[in-house]
Parts: C-alpha cells; structure tokens; sequence
C-alpha cells in the first residue's frame, strides 16, 4: 500500500485534482479526483482544507480497498463505497 510520500497530487481547477499514485511494485497510475462542495459542508471543511481532505482521502481508500481505485471519481463516491469514511476521515484532516 503506497504511503502519502507515494501521491502526487496537484490541482487542475476549482475543486478538481490530478493525481499520480506510485505502487510499490514502481507502476504508476493516474487518477482525477473532484471535491464536491456539498461534501466539504457535510464535513464542516474550509475550502482551504481540501487538498489534505483529497491527500488522507486517497490513503484512506488505499488502505481500505486498493483495486476500487477508479481513473476518475468524485470524493463523495467513497463514502458510497465505504460507510464509514465520513465517520473517519475527519479526525485525519
């Protein structure tokens, strides 16, 4: 499982990310990441505490469930995915 020195994220517009995840194995996958604004609200976030919101979410949904990693998803679709992402992510940011 990568750790955060393994993302590479940068960003592309309003609420928008590209990020390039390094593996283990040296292979190398890309990913774009949006950061619904609604989500940040839900979670009582600024504005300026969502690149670490994306950076701990990427971790978080590594350590949970790697190969669910999709080329491109909304940060909202984790917390489909995984019911106790809002629940944890948070305390991480």
């Amino acid at each position: 499982m990568p750790t955060p020195t393994d993302l590479d994220i940068t960003a592309s517009g309003p609420h928008a990310y590209d990020v390039a995840i390094t593996h283990p194995t040296g292979a190398t996958t890309t990913h774009h990441v949006t950061v619904p604004e609604s989500l940040l609200a839900e979670l009582g976030l600024s504005e300026a505490q969502e690149p670490i919101l994306v950076r701990v979410s990427l971790v978080y949904l590594l350590e949970h469930d790697p190969a669910a990693l999709p080329d491109r998803f909304d940060l909202d679709e984790i917390g489909r995915a995984l019911p106790d992402y809002h629940e944890h992510i948070v305390s991480r940011v």
